[in-house]
């Protein structure tokens, strides 16, 4: 069934947040922050290690490199736009709307929380390639596998953060159903490639997620979310040129 994916990557994300709300009175203040590095050290691993699969390549016995560009373009670009739009600052006011809502005046970690979690769940290659793959073909077991390390992460950000990590539930299902509705209506026009470039560019965002979970805020990620968009221009420019006879 289309969509299955995203639904048990939702609950998992929910069931993650409780569990790690259970386990937050009980983890020592002492022991939050060394594991926010270690969460963070695996994230800046996951996220370098998602980048170096697709840039290194072996030409005739030799280490090479490809898709400089593109990366470098996706990130000035999706950096300028983001930071034009100001997207940090909207997902902190979205997550200040939640904290109302749901009446919560004593956390002041809900917003840091909330974002933290969204974006560590949503921009990885996983989250892009599952929820096409869903699209495409009904296929949601990298879905699935996502959702049991979702379910372990948010658990880990809600026992540091508190309930701000659960309300994460709804970015995922909305970020990852979109993926999956714009897979399977435009599934044909979607190429290997252009789910690559995806997978590539996310992995630059997870990085650098992982290295604000460890330093702190050192790069404004959510600004930098429109360097998703870039690829897809790309692949689009490149199949135009290529119907004149050409290419990049």
């Amino acid at each position: 069934m289309i969509g299955m994916g995203t639904i048990i990557n939702t609950v998992a994300v929910l069931a993650g947040g409780m569990l790690g709300l259970l386990l937050k009175n009980g983890i020592a203040k002492r022991f939050e922050h060394i594991l926010m590095q270690a969460l963070g050290l695996a994230t800046i691993f996951l996220g370098a290690g998602g980048v170096l699969k697709y840039m290194l390549v072996v030409e005739e016995g030799v280490i090479a490199t490809r898709g400089s560009m593109l990366l470098i373009f996706s990130l000035v670009i999706g950096c300028l736009l983001g930071q034009w739009l100001d997207i940090e600052s909207k997902m902190e006011t979205i997550g200040v709307k939640l904290k109302q809502a749901v009446r919560i005046k004593n956390d002041s970690q809900f917003v840091e929380g909330f974002v933290t979690t969204s974006l560590i769940i949503c921009v990885g290659a996983m989250a892009i390639v599952g929820a096409m793959q869903d699209g495409l073909s009904g296929d949601s077991s990298m879905l699935v596998a996502k959702s049991l390390l979702d379910f372990a992460l948010v658990a880990i950000l809600a026992s540091a953060y508190g309930v701000g990590p659960v309300f994460s539930a709804i970015p995922i299902f909305v970020y990852q159903g979109a993926i999956t509705v714009i897979a399977a209506l435009f599934g044909t026009v979607i190429s290997n490639a252009l789910i690559e470039e995806l997978s590539y560019v996310g992995s630059a965002l997870i990085f650098c997620v992982g290295v604000n979970l460890v330093r702190e805020k050192t790069f404004q990620v959510a600004n930098m979310l429109p360097a998703l968009l870039v690829p897809v221009f790309w692949s689009l420019w490149n199949a135009l040129i290529g119907s004149f006879g050409g290419g990049i």
